[in-house]
């Protein structure tokens, strides 16, 4: 069964595993979203935290050290997960390493949930699930970009950011739910329940197709075209004879076979050949500014923020905020598809220093617990901050870490660049208690800044990889005439612009006509580069070599 983009039929499951594989970015976002409130809970403080009396919680608090390891270890877990979870993901397949880190992150919900007095090892446990989500980081997007037709691979890509935001939603709610349960069963509900995600994600996800590029990587090409096949809405015994699979599949066997005559390394991701270490580089560094946006401020510590400016039940504020980014994002799916990339992340990046820079200013300007009309500014600006980064800069760079990379390395790049995400992440939950108490609200001042500067790195080093197909967005960074400004007009080779690409697509005259159209209006030279016809000034065309 199908629908069609563009004129292009989709399969169902295309949809149906990203949105499986999103799991992973549900397990995130709700493990994210949990520990906001949890840190408040009776119980919790009671247990884990510094008291002066047995019985009552407003006697007890947690240390800046402890509150920010409680938080921050899952994101060092993350990191470390990451890195390791690109070899996992090359060795057993896409899927299979998928099931493994839900295993991985079980053991965490485990360890945590038998956790009694001693907050160690709660954080421990919070370490080793960070494993898990770290891992499931790198391999969800990259099997979302390696699986999903170029037509909606923004969108299909996009759902791993979603599901992050739904998940923190459903934490918040949860908690909201579970919070007045007598005992430990306020906290160790909403941490149980993670187990009931990671069992829906580890068993449906090996029902689902295995990435096409890497079996085709692992010389499984008949596997591959069925995969395809699947993912295009087409019945797997027409894969064979289908001119779209075929096309695809003989892509990616000249992509692999280019690709092969070198075996990959980490140190490959490094190479300043064919703008390896710039893609690298790249996007390392806009995973980097993702999290300084400044937006897990107010997921991590969001309660006690909103605490902080006079609001009585900071959980329905926290709830409000989900519920914004949660709904927001379905625009940033559609605004990433329609517009590209290059244009939401730079107009984003301007919106949310803006409204950063009026939350900053209003906290510093009046003191907002005895200011209510100040408050209320700054849980608004709050809100329209997280609208931009939904739809913007939480879904477009996850976007990118999918498809920006070569075949041979992506697994690797993959991870380098989540890896990136969790640092900060991890930097940023330690060290903002501290920063806070420092500087209180001027800390919105930095992220504002931090997005303006990510507004700029986007607009000189970000290339427009939009509706191109994942070798073409190699081919595009490797053409020496191409600049991120002017990525938007490049077209493969044989097109005149990428929406002739989805017109030729449209027209299904068959693979072999349209091979042939192709080589009719370009030719190619030596190096494998376009040449343009250019008129001599007879009214002849003469064949100009592209350089």
């Amino acid at each position: 069964m199908a629908f069609y983009v563009q004129g292009v039929p989709i399969g169902y499951m295309a949809v149906m595993l990203a949105v499986l594989a999103s799991m992973g970015g549900f397990i995130f976002g709700y493990d994210t979203g949990q520990i906001s409130d949890i840190l408040l809970m009776d119980d919790f403080l009671l247990r884990f935290g510094t008291c002066t009396s047995a019985t009552d919680a407003s006697q007890c608090h947690f240390s800046d050290v402890r509150a920010g390891l409680i938080v921050a270890l899952l994101s060092i877990g993350t990191l470390i997960g990451a890195l390791l979870g690109a070899k996992t993901a090359d060795v057993l397949g896409r899927r299979r390493a998928m099931t493994a880190e839900c295993i991985v992150f079980t053991i965490g919900v485990i360890v945590q949930l038998t956790s009694f007095h001693a907050w160690p090892q709660f954080a421990v446990g919070r370490l080793i699930s960070g494993l898990g989500v770290g891992a499931l980081s790198a391999a969800v997007p990259m099997y979302q970009a390696e699986t999903a037709p170029p037509q909606i691979r923004g969108t299909l890509t996009a759902t791993y950011q979603l599901f992050i935001t739904f998940g923190i939603l459903v934490a918040y709610c949860i908690s909201i739910g579970t919070r007045h349960i007598s005992g430990s069963g306020s906290w160790r509900t909403v941490v149980g329940i993670s187990i009931l995600w990671a069992l829906i994600l580890g068993v449906g996800i090996l029902f689902m197709p295995e990435s096409p590029r890497w079996l085709a990587a692992h010389g499984q090409f008949d596997k591959a075209k069925i995969s395809l096949a699947r993912a295009r809405g087409i019945p797997a015994h027409e894969a064979e004879s289908n001119w779209k699979v075929h096309r695809e599949v003989a892509d990616m066997r000249a992509a692999i076979e280019q690709e092969s005559k070198l075996q990959a390394t980490w140190m490959d991701c490094f190479r300043p050949q064919k703008k390896q270490l710039y893609r690298t580089l790249l996007v390392m560094t806009l995973q980097m500014f993702q999290q300084l946006t400044g937006a897990n401020y107010f997921f991590y510590y969001g309660a006690t923020v909103f605490q902080s400016v006079g609001i009585q039940d900071s959980f329905v504020t926290q709830i409000i905020l989900g519920a914004v980014n949660f709904g927001c994002t379905f625009g940033g799916m559609y605004v990433m598809e329609r517009y590209g990339r290059r244009m939401p992340l730079m107009v984003g990046g301007v919106w949310q220093s803006a409204w950063l820079f009026v939350f900053a200013a209003a906290g510093t300007a009046k003191d907002p617990q005895v200011n209510p009309g100040i408050g209320k500014l700054m849980i608004v600006s709050a809100c329209l901050f997280i609208l931009g980064y939904a739809m913007t800069w939480a879904p477009g760079i996850w976007i990118l870490t999918g498809e920006t990379f070569p075949t041979r390395t992506r697994s690797m790049q993959a991870a380098l660049a989540a890896g990136s995400n969790w640092l900060w992440n991890f930097l940023l939950a330690f060290f903002t208690p501290f920063i806070v108490k420092a500087i209180k609200f001027r800390y919105g001042f930095v992220f504002a800044a931090c997005n303006l500067t990510g507004a700029v790195i986007v607009y000189f080093f970000l290339y427009e990889s939009s509706d191109l197909s994942l070798e073409d967005v190699d081919i595009m960074y490797c053409d020496p005439r191409v600049k991120p400004w002017t990525s938007r007009s490049w077209a493969p080779e044989g097109f005149t612009s990428r929406a002739d690409v989805a017109e030729t697509k449209k027209a299904d005259k068959g693979f072999v006509g349209m091979e042939e159209a192709r080589m009719e209006r370009n030719a190619v030279n030596g190096n494998g580069y376009p040449t343009e016809k250019v008129s001599n000034g007879s009214g002849e065309v003469d064949q100009a070599e592209t350089v």
